[in-house]
């Protein structure tokens, strides 16, 4: 795998939801996220994203690095994104746990989507 890895995600004009491009669509959960490993197949799909859809918002794609073999987005601000509201651990995708979920809350990592690990260390 010579790409970097990446994920399409948008928010849902009906909700407001954060949404990921899934095989089946788009859906509110990051661990259904299509990872793309080729740079090509990632923008045909953001290409037929914004031409496709008018109930999404501005479709774009994040930066994700395997860590320990689970995909998770390098940026802080698409952790936060994926996970759900920050004030309330006990909603949004952060609720239903798993490992996934777990992988997303102890990264660490960039503040902004530069892509570089290890940045700002979380207390």
């Amino acid at each position: 795998m010579s790409e970097a890895l990446k994920v399409l995600t948008a928010n849902d004009l009906a909700g407001g939801q954060v949404v990921f491009l899934s095989e089946a669509g788009w859906s509110d959960r990051y661990a259904d996220a299509v990872i793309f490993d080729d740079a090509a197949a990632a923008d045909a799909a953001l290409e037929a994203a914004r031409a496709a859809t008018l109930t999404l918002a501005d479709p774009y794609l994040i930066d994700v690095a395997a860590v320990d073999g689970l995909p998770v987005p390098t940026s802080y601000r698409e952790r936060i994104r994926a996970l759900g509201p920050t004030i309330h651990p006990d909603m949004g995708p952060q609720a239903d746990g798993g490992v996934l979920v777990h992988a997303l809350q102890q990264a660490r990592g960039a503040a902004r989507s530069s892509g570089r690990l290890g940045l700002i260390r979380r207390k």
